[in-house]
């Protein structure tokens, strides 16, 4: 397997960062060239600050000028004195990384490593403002997520065995370019589809003292039922209070008039449950797979409650069941724990068309990605691409979340770290 940092000369390291930093672009595809043979340049890094090529051709966008800075208007953009932005040299300097950037990803380079101060070069290009250059590299994210997430469906005709241990990962090709054999087996994670904080340069293996989450851990694990929190035996936060606010506008908009008829796959603490409940539905049906909630659960009395149905066990045993029973939902909100977006996509692409009524609407709690910004974004387009090629549209409503440092105490790793939470209302295309 290739190493990144496998160019030993310090000396080429460097003039590959330079030659990022200054936009020389021919310089910079020389050097990438020459050095082709010993690994892949694009994704060499400075043992001082983590950066990339991609890092620093970000960078490199950032105004030291202190008289510069106090012209702006706050964002980054230099004005007249009257609110109109101006162009030169900062203009010319944006484009200039426009083209290096582009320049690397074509090369390989990774568009989501992560420097030594815990940022991709995403997120250096959100924290400077430089819009068109971090739109670049989401969309570099979204075509990489794609490729990936095609290339698993291909692996999966051909290995019987099971995929339960909930990465997403993710290279950086740019579309339509081979994959080199070596870099085919390093590719840096991006996403689980759980509440835990997954993106990293490359998934380290796991430890007894810092486990990967997966499926299977998290359905065998003991769980600790807090006044605020559902916490796994590894302290991975599985549902928190905070979500509250988020939990009642989803069950508003999926059933804004009692006597409807409403599926949950993934009932955690019931938050969401409990506002479905107060729309007095017809029938409400729960399908949750840890046996301790399901113990939790009747302990509350929920299989008691008006219309409620407790199905035992994983979504992916019990919707075919109900499919072939045909029992129909107006209203359907997935909210599982651990589980892989591949599991999300079979959801819904081969589970809701089966038990949701034409007209209805299904939902889910919006967490891929949300330790930091341009993963949310990344996967946002992801989800929209794959929503439509199943038939669905999707209408996003951003809710502003509170400060959650507090929130955190105890909890193994942060799974939010961004301002807006976007909810998503899915229903079929007319």
């Amino acid at each position: 397997m290739a190493d990144a940092t496998e160019i030993d000369v310090d000396i080429d390291v460097q003039e590959i960062l330079l030659a990022a930093s200054q936009h020389d672009i021919p310089k910079l595809r020389r050097l990438l060239r020459a050095h082709d043979a010993v690994g892949n340049p694009a994704n060499v890094k400075d043992p001082e600050t983590g950066y990339s090529p991609l890092h620093a051709a970000v960078a490199a966008c950032e105004n030291d000028d202190e008289e510069e800075e106090a012209a702006t208007n706050g964002n980054g953009v230099q004005t007249n004195g009257e609110g109109h932005n101006t162009s030169g040299n900062e203009n010319e300097n944006v484009q200039a990384a426009v083209q290096t950037v582009k320049l690397l990803l074509q090369e390989g380079a990774i568009w989501n490593d992560l420097d030594l101060n815990d940022e991709t070069p995403g997120c250096v290009a959100l924290r400077l403002g430089v819009t068109e250059v971090y739109e670049m590299l989401v969309d570099a994210g979204v075509r990489a997520e794609l490729l990936l997430n095609r290339l698993e469906g291909y692996e999966e005709l051909e290995d019987d065995d099971d995929y339960d241990d909930g990465k997403i990962v993710e290279d950086a090709e740019e579309e339509g370019e081979e994959l080199k054999p070596d870099e085919e087996l390093s590719v840096p994670a991006l996403v689980q589809v759980t509440r835990t904080s997954t993106t990293a340069p490359i998934q380290p293996e796991a430890t007894e003292t810092d486990p990967n989450v997966t499926s299977t851990r998290y359905l065998t694990s003991d769980l600790s039922f807090q006044h605020d929190r559902l916490l796994d035996q590894d302290q991975n936060g599985v549902m928190m209070a905070w979500e509250t606010e988020i939990m009642a506008k989803s069950a508003k908009q999926l059933l804004p008039t009692p006597g409807l008829r409403v599926l949950n796959v993934g009932h955690g603490m019931g938050i969401v449950d409990g506002f479905f409940q107060e729309q007095s539905p017809e029938a409400h049906h729960i399908i949750e797979a840890h046996p301790s909630v399901v113990a939790e659960m009747k302990r509350k009395g929920w299989a008691d409650k008006p219309g409620v149905t407790i199905h035992e066990g994983r979504w992916q045993d019990i919707l075919p069941n109900l499919v072939t029973e045909g029992v129909m939902f107006d209203a359907i909100y997935y909210d599982t724990f651990a589980e892989s977006y591949a599991d999300f996509r079979e959801f819904f692409t081969e589970q809701v068309i089966g038990v949701l009524e034409q007209d209805g609407k299904w939902g889910f709690f919006n967490g891929m990605g949300a330790d930091r910004q341009i993963s949310y974004d990344v996967y946002q387009k992801v989800v929209e691409m794959d929503l439509f090629e199943a038939g669905f549209d999707v209408a996003w409503e951003e809710i502003e979340v509170p400060k959650l440092e507090d929130e955190w105490n105890g909890v193994r790793r942060p799974y939010w770290n961004i301002s807006k939470y976007r909810l998503p209302l899915c229903k079929f295309m007319d």
